[in-house]
């Protein structure tokens, strides 16, 4: 009989260093990485594409229907985010394509769409999957659910460091009314709003360097007594 191996659900706010901490656990655990907020990204960037307006709620629907998402795994333990055919990873990550993914995710249809791609896609377990509704609304049942956060003003200080080393300008207190912003339409959406699941461990990253923000998890994970390491070949 094959084991099965477990699901870790990491959810947060934006710049709470989910996708980070989620790259790199799989290499100390020997899982699979899973960047959900990226498939909302890619039908964004699709949208933007075929210039179809984000309240446009029947053309949206017509576009989940025609637009094939792919996440691949890297060797640096990212996704390559292929979105019919043509690989998009680093044109979804302007703050455009944010801003318009946040807006879309709001509507029934893509949330549910989307949840349906990425429950298949962690079905068979191994997965380190992180979003904002993975613990409560994708993977109510993941064996272990971490969520991350940090200050608004420790956020915005990380997103404007991101923007500005990917060639954008980033003014701090801009950024940080749009993390504040984003942290509003999330947690108080109608559809999978943004919240800690009630079995889920918080886990606040303010401070913390990633190396200890990664270790912290790994011992988060143990202390669930979950497998941490992938069965070994015997022989």
């Amino acid at each position: 009989m094959t084991h099965r191996r477990p699901c870790i659900a990491i959810d947060g706010p934006v710049a709470a260093g989910k996708s980070t901490t989620s790259r790199l656990l799989p290499a100390e655990l020997g899982y699979t990485y899973i960047d959900s907020g990226a498939m909302y990204r890619a039908l964004a960037w699709a949208a933007r594409r075929a210039e179809v307006p984000p309240d446009d709620t029947e053309q949206i629907a017509n576009l989940l229907e025609t637009t094939t998402i792919h996440l691949r795994p890297r060797k640096d333990g990212s996704n390559e985010v292929i979105v019919d055919g043509d690989d998009v990873t680093s044109e979804i990550r302007t703050p455009d394509i944010s801003q318009l993914s946040s807006r879309l995710s709001e509507q029934r249809a893509v949330r549910r769409r989307m949840v349906a791609l990425q429950r298949d896609m962690a079905k068979e377990g191994g997965v380190v999957m992180e979003g904002r509704d993975i613990q409560t609304i994708v993977l109510p049942k993941a064996e272990v659910k971490i969520f991350l956060t940090a200050s608004p003003e420790e956020r915005a200080r990380r997103r404007a460091l991101e923007l500005r080393s990917g060639g954008f300008e980033a003014d701090f207190e801009e950024v940080l009314a749009e993390v504040r912003a984003r942290d509003e339409r999330d947690s108080k959406r109608r559809h999978s709003p943004l919240r800690a699941a009630p079995d889920a461990v918080t886990l606040d990253t303010t401070g913390l360097t990633i190396e200890r923000v990664v270790a912290r998890a790994v011992a988060i994970v143990r202390q669930k007594a979950v497998e941490p390491n992938p069965p070994q070949a015997v022989g």
